[in-house]
Order: structure tokens, then sequence, then C-alpha cells
């Protein structure tokens, strides 16, 4: 595997800003089904499996006690449940019910509804473009970089 460039640097931060904006206006600009914190918590749900609060807590930055009362909120709605730790009977692993992963699917919809405006206008060339850029991206983040 080959270093790293100082354009290697720039792309990745420019790409990283084209995504932090387009996230911001897409979140601003949907009618999504629950508030935007809790659509990114059931997000991270997903991405991190059954999981332990701790874990999620410091995959989303947050303390633990501000995460046990976003998973409780969850909890209660039903998009969210617990189940006992195999490997440690005092801990619990957070999991996504049905009913969570079709909230997900909802707000993942009305986000991907708010830029799809944007895209239609796009020509032909520049949507092949866009399609092919997303894959690189979903490959990058399957298997993120291990330098550094």
């Amino acid at each position: 595997m080959t270093e790293p460039t100082q354009s290697d640097n720039d792309l990745g931060a420019q790409l990283l800003s084209a995504v932090a904006k387009i996230n911001r206006w897409a979140t601003k600009h949907s009618e999504l089904p629950i508030p935007a914190g809790q659509a990114r918590l059931l997000s991270l749900v997903e991405q991190q499996g059954n999981a332990r609060i701790g874990e999620l807590a410091q995959a989303d930055h947050s303390s633990q006690p501000t995460m046990t009362a976003q998973v409780k909120r969850l909890e209660q709605q039903g998009l969210l449940e617990r189940t006992a730790d195999e490997d440690d009977a005092r801990a619990s692993l957070i999991s996504l019910t049905d009913a969570g992963r079709a909230m997900l699917a909802r707000a993942r919809r009305a986000r991907g509804a708010a830029i799809a405006p944007a895209l239609a206008e796009l020509s032909d060339a520049d949507r092949a473009v866009l399609v092919r850029a997303n894959e690189l991206l979903r490959a990058i983040s399957a298997e993120p970089p291990t330098g550094g």
C-alpha cells in the first residue's frame, strides 16, 4: 500500500466536508418521522450490531448516562431492545427491533427524498459519476484505513 500524499489528504478533507454539508442540509430539509438525534442513534445501533451502552456512548462521543437516557427513550417507543449479554450477566446488549429497523428505513427515505430534487437536475453523466463515487465511498467505509 502506498503512503497517502498531501493531495490525498486534501481530497479526504474535501470529501468529508461535502458529505457533512449534504448531511446537515438533508436533515434540515427532510420531514423525519423521529428527531434527527434518535434516527442517528438507530443508525449507530445498526452499525454496531448488538452493543453495550458503553460501546454506543464511546462510538457516539457521549457519556454513558446520556446514552442510557437516549436508549431508554427509544426502548419505550419499541425501537430498541435490551437482551442479556451471555459474556457478562451484569451487562445488556442493545439492538434494533423490527419497528426500529422500519423507522430507520423511513428516516433514510425521508432524507434521501430531501436531496432527490438536486440529483434529478444532474446530467446522466454526472449521475453516473455520483453512482461510482458512492460505490467507492461505501467500499472505503466498509473497510476503514488502518494507517495513522
